[in-house]
């Protein structure tokens, strides 16, 4: 009976592709492995999916497969498995969702398979790693005999003493004829060489001294319980610890780790951004030493393989990273661990748009291993599923350390109270005082500012027209760095400021508002013996980022100027001061999220002050103190807010009341993007659930961005209270997907998160 095989191939086609197997590659054949097959007049790299015995249909003439790439099957079952359903759920093409997960081609089986004369250079296009070890010297107890030596020779001898090992590549920069010296050396027995391919991530470049686990409190103790005895049952769990900052939900992390490693499982730590949480990582490996891989975007190609690789081998049990270390092959996976669970950058807002938090309750589900979703302000979602029983909550309500306590928050209106001593309406005369008074004390402070740049906008004095960027409907921000340029943040569009208006060509062009290129300028020449820092994406990205945190940790900068970088978790002691300049920036977003999202980030950066033995501050300035995000966030009370944003939502049916699909369509042509839009409506309506009305077609309507990069959005809203009708209408509505105008762009975004 011949062998059948489906492949996903990377293209955008939602379902997979038969061919036939060689009775020669039967025995390599297997689901989770990579092959090479024919797909129309290209060769292209494919990934098994499953096999059967079967003949082809009749007058089907199947084509065969060329050539298995991976001897071992690159993802196993219970991960395939996994991103075949991530696959369904998400309305994504199986073949660009497998890529996610799979690693660089190895150049030795590259080479095995053109030496075997199979379709030479058609994997040159494929990313490849491996083959490129570096060499290093490294000397020995041997004494040579006095004059033997003389040269370059000793010279590199003697270097290699005082240094111990070192890359040939490296002398070589030193000496010219390193390799030779070298080779000298090692014939006479002074060096050893060897060669290796070691991993050269940045989080593994400095030895982390090994830790004491601390005396849990009683709340941690209580929720470690649980977590272990989770675990002990090897069925799958899910758990929602809620803690206020500075809590220790890390602690419990790690005890529920060293848990899941002592009964032979692997686990998974999710964190929003790996590049700004170096001390996360630090405390791991403080705790189990270097036996972990920490994946991110940072890492090169051939660094990002190795990782890999220790997972897929078992090498490593603990795999650390962002959104796509869900993605990770884990053997015997029993834990799954989501920090900061609310984040929004666990959305994938491009490609395959997956929710990693979702995922990883999902994934949990599918391995029976225990799922922990741990923040100081959970999303609504994950508190309507503790509500719901799908979820239970580990409660942490005090801080860890018994010294710390919250900090006492206050609010300044920005209509009744004036600038301090700066001028700037945004550094009121009460913030300017807390920083005087927290800076006499050598104490640090944060100023949190959702604007990068030095002024927001660009105006017009005279007819009141706004720089916008001719791409995109956004005004453009002022840099004052590189002579002052003119930026768009959506398509990084930029170019130098112009001398008059382009409406009125009048020359009275005035910056307005305040961003934080321009406060960190304003901070220094108010505060002139301090030292001002910042960090947002345009000074800080990856190491940049945990060079600045370092410098903060030691007590070299006083006053920290940043965006939403400076909330995401840091563990800064001295922090007594948090100022919050303009919190209307977040809640005033065209959004249904938006408070929720603007509470999280005021209890967040909140929770950066006072983490230790000193009381911490924080001023929160608005021009609306009445908001019930701000009142609540000035009473650290979480729960009400929960309960008030919770009936908001069930009044007008959002999520987690609701379930949506997102339709949304982009075009060059404005007129071929809104007929597109009107089609998917349409067709969304046609379907049974539509015309019951179980599932609501908001739309066709123009997205609140109408223009990005040049291109005109609209999008076609469902929502439904029942998910199985909602995936119903929004399978017919993508069904009218093929049949639109090539001109027009078409995503579907199950469970949107972005809404702009």
């Amino acid at each position: 009976m011949p062998l059948l095989c489906e492949v996903a191939v990377p293209v955008p086609l939602a379902r997979a592709f038969s061919y036939e197997v060689p009775l020669a590659l039967a025995a390599s054949v297997r689901p989770g492995a990579r092959v090479l097959v024919e797909f129309g007049r290209k060769k292209v790299l494919g990934v098994v999916l499953a096999t059967s015995e079967g003949a082809a249909p009749e007058g089907v003439r199947l084509k065969p497969i060329t050539a298995v790439v991976d001897p071992e099957p690159v993802l196993p079952p219970e991960l395939l498995s996994f991103l075949r359903e991530l696959s369904s759920y998400y309305f994504a093409p199986i073949g660009e969702v497998l890529r996610l997960a799979l690693p660089a081609v190895e150049r030795e089986d590259v080479r095995v398979l053109e030496a075997q004369g199979e379709l030479p250079g058609t994997l040159s296009r494929v990313k490849q790693v491996g083959g490129r070890k570096i060499a290093y010297a490294r000397p020995t107890d041997v004494v040579e005999e006095p004059g033997v030596l003389r040269g370059q020779a000793a010279s590199v001898l003697a270097l290699l003493r005082s240094n111990g090992e070192m890359p040939i590549a490296r002398l070589e920069e030193k000496f010219g004829n390193a390799r030779a010296a070298v080779k000298k050396l090692a014939s006479l027995g002074l060096v050893v060489t060897e060669e290796r391919e070691p991993p050269r991530d940045a989080f593994f470049v400095r030895p982390e001294p090994r830790d004491e686990p601390p005396e849990l409190n009683e709340a941690q103790s209580a929720a470690e319980a649980r977590i272990e005895a989770a675990l002990a049952e090897a069925k799958s769990s899910a758990f929602l610890l809620f803690g206020v900052t500075g809590s220790g939900k890390t602690e419990v992390y790690l005890r529920a780790i060293a848990g899941c490693l002592a009964r032979g499982r692997g686990a998974i730590v999710m964190v929003p951004e790996i590049a700004l949480t170096p001390q996360l990582v630090a405390r791991f490996r403080a705790r189990f030493g270097d036996d972990l891989a920490v994946l991110h975007s940072g890492l090169s190609e051939a660094d990002r393989h190795a990782m890999w690789k220790r997972v897929r081998t078992g090498a490593v049990r603990v795999a650390i990273g962002a959104r796509s270390a869900i993605f990770a092959p884990v053997a015997n996976l029993g834990l799954i661990l989501v920090d900061e669970e609310h984040d929004g950058s666990f959305k994938q807002e491009e490609g395959v748009r997956y929710h990693a938090r979702d995922m990883a309750l999902l994934r949990a589900h599918r391995a029976a291993a225990v799922a922990v979703l741990g923040s100081a302000t959970p999303s609504l979602e994950s508190v309507h599923l503790v509500r719901q029983g799908k979820l239970t909550e580990l409660r942490l309500p005090d801080r860890a350390h018994r010294e710390a306590t919250l900090p006492e928050v206050t609010t300044v209106d920005l209509r009744r109270i004036g600038p301090g001593a700066t001028g700037n309406k945004l550094i009121s005369l009460p913030l300017h005082r807390a920083i005087e008074k927290t800076l006499a004390a050598g104490e640090q402070v944060i100023l949190f500012l959702n604007r990068r740049g030095f002024a927001p906008s660009v105006v017009c004095e005279s007819c009141g027209h706004v720089a916008t960027c001719l791409a995109c409907s956004v005004a453009l921000t002022f840099h004052r760095a590189r002579g002052g340029r003119m930026r768009c943040h959506y398509c990084d569009w930029e170019g130098p400021m112009p001398a008059a208006c382009s409406e009125c060509r009048a020359p009275s062009l005035a910056l307005e508002g305040l961003g934080t290129e321009r406060l960190e300028e304003t901070i220094a020449e108010a505060f002139p013996t301090a030292r001002v820092a910042r960090l947002d994406r345009d000074v800080a990205d990856g190491a940049k980022a945990e060079a600045i945190l370092a410098k903060m940790r030691a007590g070299e900068i006083d006053v920290l100027v940043g965006t939403q970088m400076v909330t995401k978790g840091h563990d800064l002691g001295n922090v007594t001061l948090v100022g919050v300049l303009n919190a209307d920036a977040a809640l005033s977003l065209p959004d249904f999220r938006a408070s929720e999202r603007g509470f999280q980030l005021l209890v967040q950066v909140a929770g950066r002050a006072g983490r230790r033995d000193r009381p911490g501050r924080v001023i929160i300035q608005t021009r609306n103190p009445e908001q019930p995000a701000v009142q609540f966030a000035k009473r650290h009370d979480v729960n009400a807010f929960l309960e008030h944003e919770l009936a908001d939502r069930a009044e007008v049916g959002y999520p987690p009341f609701s379930r949506l699909s997102l339709f949304r369509v982009d075009a060059l042509d404005e007129e071929a993007a809104r007929r597109a839009a009107g089609v998917i409506a349409a067709h969304a309506k046609t379907s049974p659930e539509g015309q019951s009305r179980v599932v609501e077609v908001l739309g066709p309507a123009a997205a609140p961005l109408a223009r990005l990069r040049g291109r005109y959005r609209f999008r076609v809203l469902l929502r439904s209270k029942d998910r199985r009708a909602l995936r119903a209408a929004t399978a017919v509505a993508a069904a009218a997907i093929p049949e639109l105008d090539r001109r027009v762009r078409v995503v579907v975004d199950v469970d949107p998160v972005a809404m702009l």
